[in-house]
């Protein structure tokens, strides 16, 4: 599939040991275009993030995603900072995609990380421990990961979460750049009035769609109402249903 290939879902269906977590997704992420995905907590939003970059199995539909071509910022929270790794090791695994496992980085290659680092208002932190970094200062790592990755489409789980005013302001801008380069981002936020501002187009999300579209019309207060009721209205021990494509 070409990097410049839209992503596409078609009445995908994902779910957590046959227990519903996503339902019955269709609809398209053009080449290009910058997306939230926003909805109540357990919305199933990161869910959704992780299938298109392939770590989720999709269970009903058929999901169609440039593979190769992505690189996802997890959460923060879900990661170990106690393993004993520096700041520019961590930016340097952006290079695995190209280099592989096994092959030494070249210096021209190591000179990109610590470029990155500076990018990101980290110069001079290559030697660092990422334990010892603040929460701000380790989502700077690994935004910097993401510039060495160099990828078409770009998949961030709650990017700004923990994170001091400063850090998001200086994160939302490498999103823009990123944007008016072409590249495809989709983004899992919360905050509505950030949304609002910066991202022109929005799925809203509980476990199934309630809206996709235009920002300014999928946020409406009829549709935000929806959501809220949708996520009053689960049963987490539901089973998956299965609906006719």
């Amino acid at each position: 599939m070409s990097v410049n290939a839209p992503i596409t879902l078609s009445n995908v269906t994902l779910t957590h040991g046959r227990h519903p977590a996503v339902h019955h997704v269709s609809g398209v992420f053009a080449p290009g275009s910058l997306t939230a995905i926003a909805g109540p907590n357990g919305a199933g939003k990161s869910t959704l993030l992780r299938a298109i970059a392939g770590l989720h199995k999709v269970q009903e539909g058929c999901l169609h995603a440039p593979r190769g071509a992505m690189a996802l910022l997890p959460q923060a929270a879900a990661m170990d900072r106690q393993f004993p790794v520096s700041c520019l090791d961590v930016v340097q695994l952006g290079h695995w995609p190209r280099a592989g496992a096994f092959r030494a980085l070249r210096p021209a290659e190591r000179h990109q990380s610590e470029a990155a680092l500076a990018t990101v208002g980290l110069d001079g932190f290559g030697r660092r421990p990422v334990g010892s970094l603040s929460a701000g200062q380790f989502q700077r790592v690994l935004f910097a990961r993401l510039l060495v990755q160099d990828a078409p489409v770009i998949l961030l789980d709650e990017p700004f979460n923990a994170v001091d005013a400063r850090t998001a302001t200086d994160l939302l801008a490498l999103v823009r750049r990123w944007h008016g380069e072409g590249r495809t981002v989709l983004a899992v936020l919360h905050d509505l009035d950030l949304i609002r501002a910066e991202f022109p187009e929005t799925l809203l999300l509980a476990r199934e769609p309630v809206g996709w579209g235009p920002t300014a019309e999928v946020l409406s207060a009829a549709n935000r109402l929806r959501a809220r009721m949708m996520s009053e209205a689960w049963d987490e021990a539901a089973p998956a249903c299965d609906r006719a494509a």
